[in-house]
């Protein structure tokens, strides 16, 4: 284990900042504790530069588009789960996670306001992404103009990405994925879940907290794939990136998952990032070991997204 040391000193900030755990938190403050982290903190001149950026509704859910600058042609559309433990995120929390994406690929990215949690426990969310992704699907010509449809998400939203693949799968044509350090097995035991336990931002407290959450009094199979999408039918699913980072308890899990679909005869480009922790995607403002590790994640789902054109 080598943690970038810029992480490291990020990590004593935030956590000093916090004051207390967030399982401790009420959920307005654990809510406005991720807003002030990565809404407030970002700089006018700092925000990534698109070609249009409109908030509209997809589905009856609130979403925000994002164009490229001139687009040469029809562009992939790509439907994006931003993350938060299904209980706290947004459009603003990720905006500029998305910006990148855009800027990067020349996609035209549509990020969801998906239902959160313990407000609309699961499977709402899962529901909310399933049909967002179909709604997007009839509409494509309105977005980027070509045929190809692609899902992405962080954390949270790899996980809603990856369960909506895999229930569209021979009805909604998702041609490719992103899944950038996915929750893909919520009840299930993996090693990186008891190394990185404590120390890394995302503890092994928190998530047990998220899940209390997000099931909210319900009692799920631990191997129901509309939770942890591990456990589903992997054979047939579009090619993927799967992003992972070392110092990360959902790190093992989600190279599971990656591991999975290779077996199944899907294309994997999976990857795992040296001394990166959980949320490297929105971090490269204090690292640029970060946000070198952003600048490739996108570099590869570009490429994967020319091959599938």
């Amino acid at each position: 284990m080598s943690l970038d040391p810029d992480l490291a000193a990020f990590i004593a900030v935030v956590e000093a900042q916090r004051g207390r755990p967030v399982p401790e938190m009420t959920i307005a403050e654990a809510r406005a504790g991720m807003r002030a982290l990565r809404v407030d903190s970002v700089r006018p001149e700092d925000v990534v530069r698109v070609g249009e950026v409109t908030d509209e509704h997809v589905d009856d859910l609130p979403a925000r588009v994002y164009r490229p600058h001139d687009a040469d042609g029809p562009v992939p559309t790509v439907v994006y789960f931003h993350g938060g433990g299904w209980f706290r995120g947004d459009l603003d929390t990720h905006d500029q996670v998305v910006r990148r994406l855009v800027r990067d690929t020349g996609a035209v990215l549509v990020s969801i306001d998906y239902r959160l949690a313990p407000e609309h426990p699961w499977p709402a969310a899962t529901r909310d992404a399933v049909a967002a992704v179909r709604w997007v699907a009839g509409r494509l010509d309105t977005y980027g103009g070509a045929d190809v449809l692609a899902v992405a998400g962080d954390s949270a939203g790899g996980n809603l990405a990856a369960v909506a693949t895999q229930e569209l799968r021979g009805d909604v044509p998702v041609a490719a994925q992103l899944l950038v350090y996915p929750a893909t097995d919520l009840l299930g035991h993996h090693p990186s879940k008891d190394e990185f336990a404590s120390g890394f931002l995302l503890s092994r407290a928190m998530t047990d907290h998220i899940n209390t959450l997000y099931f909210s009094g319900s009692d799920p199979d631990p191997d129901d794939p509309w939770h942890s999408p591990l456990h589903g039918d992997l054979a047939g699913l579009p090619p993927a990136v799967v992003a992972t980072a070392e110092c990360d308890l959902l790190r093992d899990e989600g190279e599971a998952y990656a591991a999975g679909l290779a077996a199944a005869g899907v294309r994997v480009d999976a990857v795992r990032y040296d001394g990166m922790i959980h949320g490297f995607l929105d971090q490269g403002h204090v690292s640029p070991a970060a946000a070198a590790a952003t600048s490739d994640v996108n570099r590869r789902f570009a490429e994967l997204l020319q091959t599938v054109r």
